[in-house]
Parts: C-alpha cells; structure tokens; sequence
C-alpha cells in the first residue's frame, strides 16, 4: 500500500469514529508522525493533502522543516520529550509543542518563541506513573499550570497522555476518559491522545489530535 492509500485508510477511520462519537470530522486534527521518515515520504503525504506532521526529536524536526521549506502551509508538531539545549528548534519551526512537562524547558521556549505566534502546548501527563513515559503526574498538573500560564509566547491548550498499553477497549476508553476529565476539571479544550493502536477509542472520548505513524508509513526500522 502507498502512503496515500494509507493516508485514505486512517482518514476513512477517523470519519467513522468521529461519526460513531456524534462529532464532526473537523472536530480531530491527524497528526502524521513521521518520526524516522524519509523526507519523500512526507512529501508523498502532503500530495495527498495532509498538512499536520508530527516529530519526536528536536534536531531531525529542524532538519526536515529546512529540507521541506518549499511545502506551503506544512503544520510540524513536536511531540518528543524536550531538553533546554534542543528548544530553539522547536521554538523557531513547531505549530504545536505536545509534549510540556518542565518549568525550565517552558521558560525557554517562552524566552525562544518572543516575536513569533505563541506557541500552543499539550501537558503531558503520566496517567499510570509508568517508569519507561514521561509526563507530569494528575496532582502536580495545577501547579505546574499556574506557573506555565505566566509565561508569555506559550499557551497552554490541552493536555497530552500515553495512557498504559492495553488490547482491553474498555480500559483503553477508561484512560482517554480520565484524561478528558482531568482537562475540563482545569479549563483546557484540547486533547491529544490516541496512536495508531487506540486512536478510534481516543477519538471516541473526546481527542482532538491524533497522532498516526505506522498505520501511515509503516513500520520503522
């Protein structure tokens, strides 16, 4: 399969979850994470009229965005945990940071983005105090918000989780579910959940984003 049939697939899906769901297709960004893609792959993808790219790693986004500069109206979102020293190429390129979880790195990215559109950011949170995942726990969320909310050039839209991984739909819903809470209980509109494995079951509690990679370009070497 191409990578524009693929792109047909995932978009078939995300039409038929969010008609399951009583929501408009508009209501869900797809988020191609193109992560350890080739450069031609994604221009495969934006022939086929995808516009929103995803990358884990700051340096490998930096690189793409240049070699891919010819691509009008090309959305790149940073999903990848962040360090201090990398955050000048995320300030300088992303459309969307999904991956918040430190004062120090916020503070640079609010210092790094002066001049430009603010900068939308997810909190990324840690649902199952898993070792292996980044992200903030549910209980620091507050105060991490109220100092991040001060920051000018950053605005803190939603929240981002990777909720423990399951084949069980019930306990995957019970995740997206909790997340969706936890956003309303602190006024926060947007969602980004759901991967190539559950991302009907996020779009079904409510994301707003969803990040697609194999089911897209296949499976990385």
């Amino acid at each position: 399969m191409s990578v524009a049939d693929n792109l047909a697939r995932v978009r078939e899906r995300v039409a038929k979850a969010c008609a399951s769901a009583g929501r408009p297709e508009s209501s869900v960004t797809l988020v191609a994470v193109s992560k350890l893609k080739p450069a031609a792959l994604i221009r495969e993808a934006y022939a086929a009229g995808q516009r929103d790219f995803g990358e884990n790693y700051a340096q490998e986004l930096r690189d793409k965005a240049e070699e891919l500069k010819d691509l009008d109206g090309l959305r790149w979102h940073a999903i990848g945990s962040l360090q201090t020293n990398k955050v000048k190429y995320v300030a300088r390129v992303a459309h969307a940071f999904h991956a918040l979880e430190r004062l120090d790195v916020a503070a640079e990215l609010s210092k790094r983005r002066a001049g430009a559109a603010p900068l939308p950011c997810y909190v990324e949170l840690n649902l199952g105090g898993e070792d292996t995942k980044h992200g903030l726990t549910p209980d620091a969320l507050g105060g991490f918000l109220s100092q991040v909310r001060e920051l000018p050039n950053l605005q803190v839209v939603g929240l981002m989780a990777l909720p423990p991984p399951t084949d069980d739909v019930a306990r995957m819903r019970e995740g997206f579910a909790r997340l969706r809470e936890l956003a309303a209980a602190h006024a926060l509109a947007a969602l980004s959940m759901g991967t190539t494995h559950d991302f009907e079951q996020a779009i079904l509690e409510g994301a707003t984003a969803v990040r697609v990679g194999t089911a897209i370009f296949g499976e990385r070497a």
